[in-house]
């Protein structure tokens, strides 16, 4: 028997959020050989995570998390708008690769912002990010919450 979440888009919701999370849950494996092979000094990976290896370790974190949170929503069956699942995936990405991206640039892991294309494009990547990220997540727990009361 196989479980569908229907709305807008049928059992493609459901694969999108699976995908996503399978996606992400691998990134974050990936990261964390990374920091395995940092450990073990493997000489081509201090050129490409210039940065702070704490900045790794949460981009490692915030890919296990968010594929957490994704796989989650998925769990729960409660059927979700295709806008609010693509805000989810998208911004679950997003929101995870500020921490990477820090990583890889150390001139973007700054208190004050620094002058410059690359910081100001970080900026509104950032932003962007957040915005996408609160959106897809708040507005999927508002619906699952919602469907608590109707249910119950």
């Amino acid at each position: 028997m196989r479980l569908t979440m229907q709305h807008d888009s049928g059992p493609a919701g459901n694969m999108l959020l699976l995908r996503g999370a399978a996606l992400w849950l691998l990134m974050a494996l990936v990261l964390a050989w990374c920091m395995v092979g940092l450990g073990f000094g493997l000489p081509v990976l201090p050129t490409i995570f210039e940065g702070k290896f704490s900045r790794l370790l949460q981009a490692h974190l915030d890919f296990l998390l968010m594929s957490a949170l994704i796989f989650g929503f998925y769990a729960a069956r409660v059927p979700l708008p295709w806008h609010v699942r693509w805000a989810m995936v998208v911004g679950a990405f997003t929101n995870s690769s500020l921490f990477l991206m820090q990583a890889m640039f150390p001139v973007l892991d700054t208190p004050t912002p620094s002058d410059g294309l690359l910081p100001a494009a970080f900026r509104l990547f950032l932003l962007a990010s957040i915005v996408l990220t609160s959106y897809g997540f708040g507005k999927g727990a508002v619906i699952v919450l919602r469907s608590t009361f109707r249910n119950g």
